[in-house]
């Protein structure tokens, strides 16, 4: 008997040591993405301009790192706070913890080198080697062409400089405290393919532009559902209610499938003139995350490229109800 309690003991004891290592290791050792490269980008107008029509109508780097106008649909940015930071993601938003846009103008990135701002876009790697959650969607950032992400660095590089140092620090719910640490992933990053390849070309952007993220209803760990990539249903909590993103993929019933490419950029470009307060708003007529006003500005080009790759996906029937008043239950998958 004394024998077999000692093995139980060393038993117990072995489990105890694995356990604490791999907290060690997982707290202490990762992420591991390697050092931000070196990197200095001799910025030119073409680089900068093609940094800024991404990172404000791609990308849309600037929607989440500025304060937004929710007395106007979809939230457009404020004029004269493009980067400064500060959006709270948050529990009540369906977030494991609290994160915060940060500052990313002049003011707040004066201090980083091009490799180690390179490497929180395309790694989600801090510059003090800290994980940064995927609420900005580094992994998908990972995969688009090397020159695209130099040539947003180059952009926000010449915003104006917003001094903002009241931006709290992130907070992870156990055990996303853990979890966090394991998703920082390195990259080589991806090629742009020819505008001309329009479904390769359209992927590319619907890739950079996150339209998966939203648009892709997820578990309750916040994991994407089986079979129903960008089928709309995703629920964002809203003060007045829960809006649900739209389903995208070519189902002729609830989703693209009855749309033509016409339609769908008149859609996008629509909100550059005709988005106002969302009680008088010529849409849906209550307000969404769903940045309008900034896609709005891709071209007419990328915007029929995006429609042209989403109608090769594979359709999903999924009736998503698009909105629900706050206290009202309705049956949303």
């Amino acid at each position: 008997m004394k024998k077999l309690l000692r093995i139980l003991l060393i038993a117990v004891g072995v489990i105890v040591l694995i356990g604490i290592g791999g907290f060690a290791y997982v707290k202490l050792a990762l992420p591991d993405v390697g050092p931000a490269p070196e990197l200095t980008i001799q910025a030119d107008s073409v680089q900068i301009a093609r940094g800024r029509y991404l990172a404000n109508h791609v990308a849309v780097c600037v929607d989440c790192h500025s304060e937004r106008d929710w007395n106007i649909v979809s939230g457009p940015v404020i004029p004269g706070t493009e980067g400064k930071g500060g959006e709270a993601f948050t529990r009540e938003m369906g977030f494991p913890g609290v994160y915060y846009a940060r500052n990313i103008t002049p003011a707040h990135l004066s201090g980083w080198s091009d490799g180690e701002i390179y490497r929180a876009i395309t790694t989600g790697v801090s510059k003090d080697g800290s994980p940064l959650f995927p609420v900005m969607p580094y992994g998908n950032f990972g995969q688009a062409d090397p020159e695209d992400i130099k040539a947003i660095i180059a952009y926000v590089r010449t915003l104006k400089p917003i001094e903002n140092k009241s931006i709290p620090a992130p907070e992870s719910d156990f055990p996303m405290s853990l979890i966090i640490n394991t998703i920082p992933t390195q990259t080589e990053g991806g090629k742009r393919p020819d505008p001309a390849d329009s479904v390769a070309y359209g992927k590319y952007l619907t890739t950079f532009a996150s339209c998966g993220d939203c648009h892709t209803p997820v578990d309750d760990k916040g994991q994407p559902l089986p079979g129903m990539a960008f089928a709309g249903g995703r629920q964002f909590p809203m003060p007045v209610g829960t809006v649900r993103a739209m389903n995208l993929t070519p189902d002729a019933e609830t989703g693209l499938g009855s749309w033509t490419k016409q339609a769908f950029i008149a859609r996008f470009k629509a909100a550059e003139k005709d988005f106002k307060h969302p009680s008088t708003g010529e849409f849906e007529g209550f307000n969404t995350i769903m940045p309008w006003m900034m896609y709005a500005g891709m071209s007419e080009q990328d915007l029929g490229a995006i429609f042209t790759y989403l109608k090769t996906v594979q359709p999903v029937k999924n009736a998503v109800v698009r909105f629900t008043p706050k206290g009202k239950e309705v049956a949303s998958r």
